[in-house]
């Protein structure tokens, strides 16, 4: 598929090559586009000058690359190079390879692209687990993955989550505690000293009975960083059968992607989203 780019920059005159590391595009990637780039309809190269106004088009070669799964998508934002949506519980992000390789999430958002007449990959920035909702976003275009895969490594892409806990929090905890893999059991990770860093800010929200709703922010993205981090602190996620969570209130991990913000890599302008909490958590509240 062809992607066009209206060049906005007017105080000096980059390069094709310095426009495309502006999205942090990788010598791969850059390769792969050598001989499929074109400034106002004409073939040019890395090294061609780029001026205001002037439409940079590129050829990606990849079309739709899954089979489309028509089931409706929650939309929370769309513009020409972002698709942000509501991810339901119980829903994988993308084929394991195995199991589940056409009921995901992905397949969805294929289907929707198909309907909107659009022949492009399905690009996710970022994932959540199988039984975790809330927001998940999607890139149109491969400057735009590219960009935001470099801003959810540096961290300024900020994701939230909403939580709730087993216990009582009452005050703001920061957990600084690597993360490595369970050698016992291939599907947990735990806390250990030659793991990865990983750093989670709690922040209660509210207090009900035997149970909190916390929110908490990332600043570094390891897999099952939440559970992980609240299960050592002795809260773990209410309904977080693997980490030892009760389940008498909610039969899944009680775990919602709540909030986003980062810079749009086209227009340089901050975009920030919630997500309301889904139903089956809501109603911890009253239990």
């Amino acid at each position: 598929m062809k992607y066009n780019y209206k060049i906005t920059i007017d105080n000096y005159k980059p390069t094709v090559l310095d426009f495309f590391k502006s999205f942090y595009l990788g010598n791969e990637k850059l390769k792969a586009l050598k001989n499929h780039i074109w400034i106002n309809d004409l073939p040019c190269d890395m090294t061609s000058e780029l001026e205001l106004d002037d439409v940079l088009t590129i050829d990606d070669q990849k079309g739709l690359d899954i089979k489309p799964l028509n089931v409706r998508i929650d939309i929370l934002y769309e513009d020409d190079n972002l698709l942000i949506i509501n991810k339901p519980c119980y829903c994988h992000i993308h084929s394991d390879g195995n199991k589940n390789t056409e009921n995901t999430l992905a397949n969805m958002v294929a289907a929707y692209y198909v309907r909107k007449g659009l022949d492009m990959p399905v690009r996710y920035i970022h994932r959540l687990d199988y039984e975790t909702t809330g927001i998940i976003i999607f890139a149109k275009d491969p400057l735009i993955m590219s960009a935001l895969s470099s801003e959810l490594e540096n961290h300024s892409l900020r994701r939230d989550y909403l939580a709730f806990v087993e216990g009582i929090i009452s005050n703001d905890i920061i957990i600084d505690k690597p993360i490595g893999r369970n050698r016992h059991n291939s599907q947990k990770y735990l806390i250990s000293k030659t793991g990865k860093k990983a750093i989670t800010i709690c922040h209660p929200i509210g207090q009900y009975k035997n149970k909190s709703l916390v929110r908490l922010t990332l600043k570094t993205g390891r897999t099952h960083q939440i559970r992980v981090h609240m299960t050592s602190i002795g809260h773990p996620l209410l309904g977080d059968m693997l980490y030892g969570g009760n389940i008498k209130y909610i039969k899944r991990v009680a775990l919602h992607s709540y909030y986003v913000s980062f810079i749009n890599p086209v227009t340089k302008k901050k975009i920030e989203l919630t997500s309301k909490l889904p139903t089956d958590m809501e109603k911890i509240k009253a239990k």
